[in-house]
């Protein structure tokens, strides 16, 4: 899902405002969130709102300021959002409390926007379908599988590394394949994983599943097994930083035969120079 140029996102959770240039930010917030949230979107801050925000501390892509601090006016003309919260907590239902008192000026509901529920007068079980159904679309759209593996012809020996990235929706299939140069079957096995982390930053996926058949990079990005070889430490650290990228990460051990494609990609990219990346990408 691409973002509308100059979007912003004003949400209000207490006496705190954050503006967010995202959705995706909002979706994870609206995840974690427990208590009324309220939503609006803008476009454009101007020049005027920035200073006021910079003045009181709060810079960047995504701000943070005290509902106190929130001046009639000051993000222009702001359009409430209806989101609904299918999140439950002892029983109790919570929702969003609209309009704001505080941020003033907002218009009708945007019910363009695919993560909004279209009717505020619909039972709390057809907002709550409303909400999963666009909250899965969103997530599709933003979330991918990576599929990774590592041949050397020899150990160490002549290696490749070799990813499969796939869409949720299985839309977008790409593989990839990069040449490693002489290597041991593990550090070829993390290029793999490498690879496919790195394309899938390119393509602004934020929500990552990893996949491979090997027990040592799977067990030591969980942390559950010791990185004592000096290369597969700088390896190991190089994916975990990768993996800040994302909102979220997980990365799971599956048999050989669940990884064929990869395998493929792998043994493909052994014939590949040090450093040469090639990609088939079906979108």
């Amino acid at each position: 899902m691409s973002e509308e140029k100059d979007a912003f996102y004003l949400v209000r959770k207490g006496d705190v405002v954050g503006i967010y240039k995202s959705l995706s930010d909002i979706q994870v917030l609206l995840a974690s969130s427990v208590g009324s949230l309220e939503i609006y979107k803008g476009y454009s801050l101007s020049k005027k709102a920035e200073e006021h925000l910079a003045s009181h501390g709060v810079r960047g892509a995504a701000y943070s300021i005290s509902a106190a601090d929130v001046s009639e006016g000051l993000f222009g003309r702001i359009v409430a959002c209806p989101y609904q919260q299918p999140y439950h907590s002892g029983g109790k239902s919570f929702g969003i409390n609209l309009p704001s008192k505080v941020l003033r000026g907002a218009d009708q509901p945007d019910n363009n926007l695919k993560v909004v529920g279209s009717s505020l007068s619909s039972s709390n079980s057809e907002k709550h379908q409303i909400f999963n159904a666009a909250q899965s679309d969103m997530l599709a759209c933003l979330s991918c599988i990576i599929e990774f593996d590592g041949a050397a012809k020899g150990n160490p020996g002549p290696a490749g590394a070799g990813a499969v990235l796939r869409s949720e929706d299985g839309s977008k299939v790409c593989h990839l394949r990069e040449g490693v140069g002489l290597a041991t079957n593990n550090a070829a096995e993390y290029r793999g994983l490498i690879l496919g982390l790195k394309h899938a930053i390119k393509r602004g996926y934020k929500h990552i599943r990893v996949q491979g058949d090997s027990l040592l990079v799977c067990n030591q990005m969980k942390g559950s097994w010791k990185t004592k070889n000096a290369n597969m430490a700088f390896l190991c650290n190089e994916a975990k930083e990768l993996t800040n990228n994302f909102l979220s990460f997980q990365i799971n051990h599956v048999l050989r035969e669940y990884n064929s494609e990869a395998d493929v990609q792998a043994n493909l990219a052994v014939n590949l120079r040090a450093g040469q990346v090639d990609e088939d990408c079906q979108c």
